[in-house]
Parts: C-alpha cells; structure tokens; sequence
C-alpha cells in the first residue's frame, strides 16, 4: 500500500461518499424499494443496475487504450478472471438470501444508514458475522496446494 499514490484512500473515501450519496437521493438505500425491485413491482433498480453495468462497461474498454496502468494504483489493465466453484455459488446464494429478507446490500446498508434508517444495523450486524465466520471456516479449512516438484 506504500506504493500508491498519496491521493488514493482520500479518492476512495470521496468515491464512496458520492456513491452513498447517490443510493441515498435516488432512494435506492431504502429497503422497501430494493424489495418491490425483487417481488417485480419497481423496475427503478434495474434502471440503476443497468445505467451502472454501461458506465463501467465504458470505462473497461475505453481506460486500457488510453493508459498502460491505472493512475493512482500503477496496476496494470487486465482481466483477472476466478473459477466458477462451489464457494462462489453458495456466496452467491447466501448473498442473495440476505438480500432478499433484509432488503439491501452491503454499500447500500451503509448508505440507508446515512439516511437515518437505524433498523438497517441488524442487517449490519448479520454482515459483519457472516464475513467473520467465513473468515474463520476459511482459516480452519485452508488448503495449502503444492507446486509438483521437478524431481519427479
């Protein structure tokens, strides 16, 4: 993290400020919205989804034949791709579940927070045990892989 440049945790804290902001005015951060999003009664979610996937799908194509590396990271523009597997799937689902009861999304949550929902805490809370508990399940169930040896 030495290596960056100085403005990148001030950028990434205005970055979410102005997100949070954003979910906040369009009232995507209340979770009455998300879930008449997902019982099929408001289709302004997808709207923002929508408009969300062409802007970053944009800047994905347009950003690496402008520049060589990203400016505040200095990382290279590549596609880091991840295996489709079990912990995906099941992540996903979980994901989906809280989704679904709660009626919002982790940068949501934060931002319903910001717009005086203290109810939404549980939801936090549920977050922060779900990540810690995950966090301890990988920790005991780490699998450490060997590299094939050349003496074979």
């Amino acid at each position: 993290m030495a290596d960056r440049h100085p403005l990148f945790m001030p950028l990434i804290l205005v970055g979410g400020l102005i997100f949070g902001f954003g979910l906040g005015f369009s009232q995507m951060a209340r979770p009455e919205v998300v879930l008449h999003f997902l019982q099929f009664e408001d289709v302004g979610l997808l709207f923002v989804m929508f408009g969300a996937a062409i802007v970053s799908g944009i800047a994905f194509a347009v950003m690496p034949r402008l520049r060589d590396s990203a400016p505040l990271t200095g990382d290279r523009y590549e596609r880091r791709l991840k295996p489709f597997d079990r912990n995906v799937l099941i992540g996903g689902a979980i994901f989906g579940v809280g989704w679904g009861l709660s009626g919002i999304c982790p940068g949501a949550a934060y931002a319903s927070l910001g717009v005086g929902n203290v109810t939404i805490l549980w939801a936090l809370a549920g977050m922060f045990v779900g990540a810690y508990l995950q966090g301890v399940w990988r920790s005991t169930h780490a699998t450490t892989e060997v590299a094939p040896s050349d003496a074979d």
